[in-house]
């Protein structure tokens, strides 16, 4: 897979995108890459990349995160240092952002960085086991809020279907020609399938669980 510079991750909520953010981040900085990686999640509290922060950290991966990440609080407050992301190209920036269209308003403030850059992956991560995302044609329709609020169109697609730590090896199977058919509903390719570690099949990427998935 060619590693674009700027990797955005998307989805609906309970997609698990988050958890594939601090993966790929991890990913990249095995590689020799400067990485950042950056939580712009205003729509889910819960499931924050500043779970991850001191791993993160101690492989030597800088971490930015909203002021009130871990909170009750659902500001869409955005630190100036975010604009960092886009404006320092020395290094690769990962970017968590919020679920559903909601969320994505906030990605929509950087796009003249991004679309002027133009070396962005921006990664639809679907997890069909979620209620609003249970067929391709809902998913595909969650797709859409999200590039209408933001503006900026998705390039592949992840399947990271899985229903938490119960998720079997025949439950991603499953799910395997709803993200084809997603694929050719949306005209976009494949990036990946997702899957945890103990579970995940050649070819797969292998997830490491956040200790809050």
């Amino acid at each position: 897979m060619d590693r674009k510079r700027l990797s955005l991750f998307c989805g609906h909520f309970g997609s698990g995108k988050t958890n594939i953010a601090v993966n790929y981040a991890e990913m990249l900085r095995s590689e020799g890459l400067d990485v950042v990686i950056a939580d712009l999640d205003i729509v889910n509290p819960y499931f924050r990349t500043k779970d991850s922060e001191d791993e993160l950290k101690a492989k030597g991966i800088d971490v930015l995160t909203l002021p009130y990440a871990n909170t009750n609080v659902d500001l869409p407050v955005v630190p100036k240092e975010a604009y960092g992301l886009f404006t320092d190209k020395s290094r690769h920036s990962v970017l968590d952002i919020g679920g559903d269209d909601r969320g994505a308003y906030v990605l929509g403030m950087f796009r003249p960085y991004i679309l002027g850059e133009n070396d962005f992956d921006m990664f639809y991560v679907v997890n069909f086991y979620r209620y609003l995302t249970r067929t391709p044609e809902l998913a595909l329709e969650v797709m859409r809020e999200i590039e209408q609020a933001c503006g900026i169109k998705f390039t592949s697609v992840i399947n990271n279907s899985n229903l938490g730590k119960e998720t079997t090896r025949e439950d991603i199977t499953f799910t395997a020609p709803l993200a084809g058919e997603l694929c050719e509903l949306a005209g976009l390719p494949m990036a990946f399938t997702a899957a945890a570690e103990n579970i995940a099949g050649d070819g797969d990427f292998a997830l490491h669980l956040q200790k809050s998935y």
